[in-house]
């Protein structure tokens, strides 16, 4: 008889936050296949779990799925764990469970912590609708589609980011949807947690340090009107670039960005029309 593939969440930060069951199973199965075995290695020690660990990452788990799925068709269970919360949610596994289904192995989930139910709790906005986005992209083109995609959007969104790209993504939803009411939090039930409310504008003054895992909440449902801007062209815009830096009034990374906030654009819109600009007088 075939084992049973467990998919068990596990603490986004605080270990107590572990249920008595996922400890149960963590105990009873023949091995667990970790996201990162060091970061799991911290939870397993300290409920003196002594139960093997494989890795399965993004990197390997094509190559790793076989050998487990035989392990689960021999009879053995395995746990499937990601470095924190709920594991596939922006986690790998997906190539584990679907090749698990195939071979008709049971899937059993042991629900438990998830940063996006828990950001969602504190925030206070309306849930009964709600669209988890997972990461932005970090391609120029592709970060511009996703955002545009926020326009059509009114109810509230949760999405992660990394902290050395919170800022520039904070700047960057301002143009697209306005001042909206935000929620950020970072290092969700660690010491260090932190969580800033109010209009996207108030949590851009916070001191967001390059650390720390990042959840956002955007109340699409409470976007401010944004009117129609007045079309400016790339040589307006290519002036009003060169007389803010002339002026020592800011840096070129900052003036693109109060562009951007100025004209209702992406700082990466702004940069393409100077770029043009440019081009063009040489």
């Amino acid at each position: 008889m075939p084992g049973t593939l467990y998919v068990v969440a596990t603490p986004i930060g605080n270990l107590e936050d572990v249920t008595a069951r996922a400890l149960r199973v963590l105990k009873e199965v023949a091995v667990i296949a970790a996201e990162d075995t060091r970061r799991t290695a911290h939870l397993l020690a300290r409920y003196a779990i002594t139960t093997s660990m494989t890795s399965l990452h993004e990197h390997n788990e094509a190559r790793k799925t076989p050998a487990i799925v035989a392990r689960l068709a021999g009879g053995e269970s395995v746990a499937l764990v990601s470095d924190a919360g709920t594991p596939l949610i922006s986690d790998p596994g997906r190539h584990l469970i679907q090749a698990a289904v195939a071979e008709g192995i049971r899937i059993e989930p042991i629900p438990g912590p998830s940063a996006i139910v828990t950001a969602l709790s504190a925030a206070g906005a309306s849930t009964g609708i709600f669209t988890f986005l997972g990461f932005p992209p970090t391609r120029s083109k592709d970060r511009i589609s996703w955002l545009e995609s926020l326009r059509l959007i009114n109810h509230v969104v949760v999405f992660f980011e990394a902290p050395h790209r919170i800022r520039e993504t904070l700047e960057q939803l301002i143009p697209v949807v306005g001042d909206c009411p935000v929620v950020v939090c970072r290092e969700l039930t660690k010491v260090h947690e932190e969580l800033v409310r109010g209009p996207i504008s108030i949590a851009l003054e916070a001191n967001w340090e390059a650390k720390g895992e990042v959840t956002v909440v955007v109340d699409l449902g409470l976007k401010p009107e944004i009117s129609t801007p007045e079309i400016t062209t790339d040589r307006e815009l290519y002036t009003e670039l060169g007389q803010i830096i002339e002026n020592k009034l800011s840096s070129r990374r900052k003036a693109l960005n109060v562009l951007a906030r100025k004209h209702r654009m992406t700082p990466n819109q702004v940069y393409e029309a100077v770029e043009r600009a440019k081009k063009l007088a040489e």
